[in-house]
């Protein structure tokens, strides 16, 4: 899984550019439409690497001196305009307690206001304190009770971004909730249960069923489209249901990402027209993608889509065993830079997506 990997993931794109910036191509229905990518979100670049505590033992603690000298680089799943739990990554004024202090950043009109991306709001209810205690790979999260007050509708979406948020952290395998000391056994409005063994990503995240008849034959799996707020561009996880007897997950996770999120979403996927032209191969953790030439974003300069790239390194990684991500177009690597030289070097995945800086 690729919220936790203590080291760089690497992936080598031998036929696409990593110079990209402004030249992703989005798929907007049958419309295209050109978006400059923002100044403050991080995207997969060439060499890039995003320093951020997720390699770290949150259940260490860290020393006031040391928290009042740094920031840390924190995820946080809050709600975009069209109503997806989204991850936002920014630094946080270092504290002790990494993980409580990410909660407490989920709260509404806590001190999340002051940093809310444009779009987005908080997912817990004001007034909502916490605690949070790390033993043995759970993370106990206890809520006051105002945590009961929140809407309907934002009930799956507070399990997702609570359980996505602690479980961004090394030493959080899975989640207990807790309201004023007593165990949750399911939530306090609409009643969806709460597994007794702990809440894991299992759950999923923004879980998309349309055209699913028989839920118990299909397994998740769970790919990042496209979406944009303004000027910026990020990226959404959304869990996709595919058939129990997919052998295969990485063609399935492309395919997924090939049919995109469907006409009605607001979300978008840049890959009309591309196909793979073999089965992909894994081999010591690289996946390699021969894909045909509707992968190039621009087939004048031949590049690949830079959102159509950081979606699919992004979707495969969420993989287990799958670190990196090599792209062949027609079976050949191709010269595809500004330069038009070949890009043979590895590029890394941010561990924290859709960073935000100020």
């Amino acid at each position: 899984m690729a919220k936790k990997a203590k080291v760089s993931i690497a992936v080598t794109v031998l036929a696409s550019s990593v110079y990209l910036s402004g030249c992703g191509l989005l798929s907007f229905g049958d419309d295209k439409e050109k978006i400059d990518p923002p100044q403050d979100l991080s995207y997969l670049k060439e060499g890039e690497k995003v320093d951020t505590a997720k390699g770290e033992d949150t259940e260490k603690e860290v020393s006031k001196e040391e928290a009042n000298a740094e920031t840390v680089m924190t995820e946080l799943y809050l709600i975009d305009k069209n109503g997806y739990v989204v991850s936002q990554s920014l630094p946080l004024p270092g504290e002790e307690s990494v993980a409580k202090q990410a909660l407490e950043y989920l709260v509404v009109n806590g001190p999340v206001q002051n940093v809310l991306p444009n779009g987005f709001r908080a997912v817990l209810p004001a007034d909502t304190q916490v605690t949070v205690d790390i033993k043995d790979g759970t993370a106990i999260a206890d809520f006051s009770p105002e945590f009961n007050n929140y809407q309907p509708e934002d009930e799956q979406k507070i399990l997702q971004s609570v359980t996505w948020t602690l479980t961004q952290f090394e030493s959080v395998e899975k989640v207990e909730l807790r309201v004023n000391g007593y165990p949750l056994t399911e939530m306090p409005v609409n009643g969806t249960p709460i597994d007794e063994k702990g809440l894991t990503r299992k759950v999923g995240i923004n879980v998309d069923t349309s055209g699913v008849v028989d839920p118990t034959s299909t397994k998740p799996l769970t790919v990042y489209y496209v979406s944009q707020s303004d000027d910026k561009t990020y990226y959404v996880p959304v869990t996709k249901r595919v058939n129990s007897n997919a052998v295969d997950e990485v063609t399935a996770v492309v395919n997924e990402l090939i049919d995109g999120p469907g006409y009605s979403s607001s979300l978008a996927s840049d890959f009309t027209g591309a196909k793979l032209l073999d089965d992909p191969k894994l081999e010591d953790g690289t996946v390699t993608l021969n894909f045909n030439e509707a992968v190039y974003g621009s087939l004048e300069e031949k590049m690949v889509s830079e959102h159509m790239l950081n979606s699919l390194v992004l979707s495969l990684t969420e993989q287990k065993g799958i670190k990196g991500v090599s792209v062949l177009v027609n079976g050949e690597a191709t010269a595809v830079s500004k330069d038009g030289k070949t890009i043979t070097e590895p590029v890394t995945r941010p561990e924290n997506v859709n960073a935000i800086s100020f």
